[in-house]
């Protein structure tokens, strides 16, 4: 950490989290003669997506930082100080620290949670998904006491929360969610179906196709009212409902803001100020698939974009092609992915597609240590024989398999060029190469498509 609080830096970064840090390393990698500083408001920065697993795997706040030794090996200053404005004439950002100079800035302000104007969501005992680590200690602290935990949302956050929650605690935990499906939006309905199948087994209770219209309670919440007249025993809600891009310092500052809310950058991921790049979710997003206003917020596509930004500030290196949108998620044995567009998500933007299915173990033979039974779903531009998402069921390969098909997606990969794809395979790391997924799945789309259907 450096101890000066004024003075002036060739880069300056405002947010330590994914994308900052992830930015600020990236420039030190391209231009490694500037003199790098970033300004956090938090002391100790909490690892977004490792969130939900304090409430049972880890146990701890303190077990799931973004370790600060990854700044001072790569040689980076950083002030914890609360960003105030900036002056954009002056290129000087100024802080609870004081105020320092720029020749460059990258804006990495993240997001904030999602708070519906809910009645009763002020009261006591009511917690969105907060990156502080007080704030997330003190949620720890009170599910302690807690006798009934409701979850309002069933999106990876929320499941996860649950899991974690009901497994470690082993008190009754309910998600609630508006869609037909927890997962609705992230998958299509048969792998949302395997997942609440499993949470259920496992003890949480999930109520799908409701809405919550007021939370009671006399100071502390002890109930939810529900759409339908009925109540639900609470006295610990988590609002696992999603986040909108923390842009308020850029608006402030006069830059453009997009339709969405986000920042708005270019491919480069610049500004509308020359001097000024921003990456990460207070960043506006285009989707990959036809660069229409996107929301997916996802700490993979935070860093994508912080390392564009980094690359780019004194000279243009690198572009984005737009939000693909790769995820996972695991509750237990079972694992889910997708990269791309799900088979629902491409109908409705208008996509005529060709869908192929194939499921078998992912070790050869399926006695081998390890080995899970894993279905693996692709979806493919019908006209075209693209590539355009792919959905995995399974155990812990699934996470790499899942960036295969990312990358395929990505290169627009054709149903031949896949089918034609050339694998490594071994009994204890993969599938046989006689039934490897992604050729298979190939094939069989090949088939479909020669065929017209």
């Amino acid at each position: 950490m450096n101890t000066e609080k004024t003075g002036k830096w060739d880069v300056v970064v405002v947010g330590g989290s994914a994308a900052g840090v992830t930015a600020a390393i990236t420039v030190r990698r391209h231009y490694p003669d500037k003199k790098v500083l970033i300004l956090r408001k938090e002391a100790k920065v909490s690892i977004p997506c490792g969130i939900p697993y304090i409430y049972g795997t880890l146990g701890d706040p303190d077990k799931n930082l973004i370790p600060d030794a990854l700044l001072e090996a790569n040689k980076i200053d950083w002030q914890v100080a609360a960003v105030e404005s900036i002056d954009r004439k002056a290129k000087t950002v100024s802080s609870s620290q004081g105020v320092v100079e720029y020749d460059r800035l990258i804006l990495a302000t993240g997001s904030l949670p999602t708070r519906p104007p809910i009645p009763g969501i002020d009261l006591e005992g009511v917690f969105a998904v907060e990156k502080d680590v007080e704030y997330l200690r003190r949620l720890q602290k009170e599910l302690g006491n807690a006798r009934h935990v409701v979850i309002i949302g069933g999106g990876f956050i929320g499941i996860e929360f649950a899991d974690e929650i009901h497994k470690n605690a082993g008190k009754p935990v309910t998600v609630i969610e508006m869609e037909t499906n927890c997962l609705n939006l992230a998958y299509d309905p048969e792998f949302c179906d395997e997942m609440e199948k499993l949470l259920v087994s496992r003890g949480v209770e999930i109520k799908t196709s409701t809405v919550v219209k007021a939370m009671e309670g006399n100071g502390r919440v002890r109930s939810l009212r529900l759409q339908d007249g009925n109540a639900v025993e609470a006295d610990l809600v988590i609002l696992g409902i999603g986040s909108r891009s923390n842009a308020d310092l850029a608006k402030a500052s006069g830059l453009e803001i997009g339709a969405t809310g986000g920042v708005a950058v270019d491919r480069n991921m610049r500004t509308s100020d020359p001097s000024i790049f921003a990456c990460g979710d207070c960043t506006e997003k285009v989707s990959f698939f036809g660069g229409h206003a996107c929301l997916l917020k996802l700490a993979s596509i935070a860093e994508l974009e912080a390392r564009i930004a980094g690359a780019n500030l004194y000279g243009i290196r690198r572009e984005s092609a737009g939000t693909l949108g790769v995820w996972c998620t695991a509750v237990g044995p079972l694992a889910l992915g997708t990269a791309g567009l799900t088979e629902t998500a491409a109908k409705k933007l208008g996509y005529k597609v060709v869908c192929s299915s194939v499921e078998g173990p992912n070790r050869h033979p399926g006695s081998m240590p390890g080995a899970a039974s894993t279905k693996l779903k692709l979806v493919f531009e019908a006209n075209s024989g693209v590539l355009i998402g792919g959905q995995i069921r399974g155990g812990d390969s699934v996470g790499e398999m899942t960036n295969i098909v990312a990358a395929c997606v990505q290169k627009k990969m054709t149903v031949e060029d896949i089918a034609t794809f050339q694998m490594g395979t071994h009994p204890a790391l993969t599938a046989s190469p006689i039934a490897y997924h992604i050729v298979n799945a190939a094939e069989i789309a090949d088939q479909r498509l020669r065929k017209g259907t």
